[in-house]
């Protein structure tokens, strides 16, 4: 479960790229199939439409017009993928658990990074931020899909 709670906090800063993590180690078979990742999520063009979407969300995010995160419609879409994502990389009879905490994670997600990613660009600047806060969501997906082989 710990792999499907990583997965939704990343969602609270970024909301496709536990999606497009997902969909690429479910694509490269690296997600155990006993635990039944949704095949849908395996499909290459499931996998390349995630991967599209998380890269222009990750440049969009450093433009000085981005949305805040915590709008309504960045909600529903951290809480959505964060979900999907948390049940996605846990085991078969624990998803529903795992979507119902992954939705939680996510939403409390988006508030603590976003207040984090404030004060952290009165001093930096938001580009800066943003690379830093890319990274961080990177390599906690990375982690989360290695927790869950």
């Amino acid at each position: 479960m710990l792999a499907s709670l990583l997965i939704a906090a990343v969602s609270g800063m970024r909301a496709m790229t536990p999606l497009a993590t997902v969909a690429n180690a479910a694509r490269r078979g690296e997600l155990p199939r006993e635990d039944g990742t949704p095949a849908l999520l395996a499909h290459p063009l499931v996998s390349a439409g995630t991967l599209a979407l998380a890269a222009g969300e990750l440049a969009g995010d450093k433009m000085k017009t981005a949305p805040d995160r915590i709008i309504l419609p960045g909600m529903v879409a951290r809480v959505a993928t964060g979900a999907l994502a948390a049940a996605s990389l846990a085991p078969r009879k624990q998803r529903t658990l795992a979507a119902v905490l992954g939705a939680g994670v996510a939403a409390g997600a988006s508030y603590v990074t976003f207040r984090a990613r404030a004060a952290a660009m009165r001093r930096y600047g938001q580009t800066a931020t943003g690379v830093v806060e890319d990274a961080v969501a990177l390599g906690t997906a990375s982690l989360a899909v290695r927790a869950a082989r």
